[in-house]
């Protein structure tokens, strides 16, 4: 599962990508990253991985399989959470860019060809 990493004020912010088959959509899921542990738990160990996803506390889902449909966000989060505005833009432009490989697939049929 692909994630992008942004530091903000001395914080480190995840977004992570997978698809969620229940509800037949990409996820695009935003979590404050926690440091890597020395072992490496990268996917690839030929690539210095400082942090990774921590548990997501915004989550949207980008429908593939109907350009109708809206993406839908969801804030899981027992806390009171505050985002930075340049995270939340961010994470935001993470999702619009996920909403077009969707509908640029569905276009070309291609619902498979977002990753």
């Amino acid at each position: 599962m692909p994630w992008e990493l942004k530091e903000h004020a001395g914080r480190h912010y995840a977004v992570l990508f997978h698809y969620a088959l229940p509800d037949d959509a990409w996820a695009v899921e935003l979590s404050e990253a926690k440091p890597a542990s020395a072992e490496g738990d990268a996917e690839s160990p030929a690539v210095a991985v400082t942090h990774l996803p921590g548990a997501a506390f915004l989550v949207t889902h980008v429908p593939d399989e109907d350009p109708n449909l809206q993406p839908t966000v969801r804030v899981w989060s027992p806390d009171e959470r505050v985002v930075p505005y340049e995270v939340m833009r961010w994470y935001m432009e993470q999702v619009a860019d996920q909403v077009e490989r969707c509908r640029i697939a569905f276009e070309q049929g291609e619902p498979e060809a977002v990753e």
